[in-house]
């Protein structure tokens, strides 16, 4: 994908988070249990810095399930008109044209393509087999940047309840420190809205990792069935230039 469309849609995902999350009267329903109800500003201030770690990750993750959304599919992964062109290309013989083809309109497909068409180039009495293992590096390299496009959302979802976790725990660390350092008038009850406040970072962290997982494990799974027709569509192109290269 293009820099420039890469630059679109993280500004749509900035643009998408700030909205979610400004609108979302859920934020303000979460916490009523522990205190009475807040904004989202509140939600957000009294969350301490670490709210700014933690909106970093959202608007990653969004921007990340906005771009596999947009990239992880069939027709970017393998593009019927290409396919379709370079498969006729072979056929007929024209295997330099069927390379420009690729050269000019690059997928993971044309790049397992380019890969077997440089290689019968290069040597033009070479065996099927080695062709295939041609074919099989690059496939594994493409495949490998497919399924490595997710991994992104897993460590989302790991990373921000750790970071919630450190809220909470610095949050009970300072509640603890203000029940010690004012003996006389504490009260349970301002150990109870510190550890409430410390929670808000945990309750921020579980919002951005329960959806990144959640979409990791859809994202995972279309993964694989495109490296599966990636793998189809390569299966076709072997058989189409070893058909060729017999006649």
């Amino acid at each position: 994908m293009k820099i420039e469309t890469r630059w679109f849609l993280t500004i749509v995902a900035i643009c998408a988070c700030t909205s979610v999350f400004a609108q979302d009267p859920t934020v303000a329903e979460a916490v009523k249990s522990g205190a009475s109800s807040m904004t989202f500003k509140e939600f957000y201030t009294q969350g301490g810095s670490l709210m700014h770690v933690l909106s970093a990750l959202s608007i990653l993750g969004v921007a990340n399930i906005i771009y596999l959304f947009a990239t992880l599919r069939v027709g970017v992964t393998v593009p019927r008109a290409v396919f379709n062109d370079v498969l006729d290309k072979v056929r007929g013989g024209q295997f330099e044209e069927a390379r420009k083809v690729c050269d000019y309109k690059p997928s993971p497909f044309s790049h397992i393509a380019m890969a077997a068409l440089d290689y019968v180039k290069a040597v033009p009495d070479a065996d099927p087999v080695m062709i295939s293992t041609a074919m099989e590096g690059e496939g594994t390299r493409q495949v490998t940047k497919i399924q490595g496009r997710t991994q992104w959302l897993l460590d989302i979802a790991s990373i921000a309840p750790m970071v919630g976790l450190l809220g909470t725990v610095v949050g009970m660390l300072g509640a603890f420190r203000a029940v010690g350092s004012t003996v006389a008038s504490a009260k349970p009850v301002m150990l109870a809205e510190g550890v409430s406040l410390a929670i808000i970072t945990t309750i921020a962290g579980l919002m951005i990792a329960i959806p990144a997982m959640a979409f990791y494990a859809w994202f995972r799974r279309s993964a694989s069935k495109q490296a599966a027709h990636l793998e189809n569509a390569s299966s076709e192109l072997l058989t189409a230039i070893v058909s060729q290269r017999t006649k």
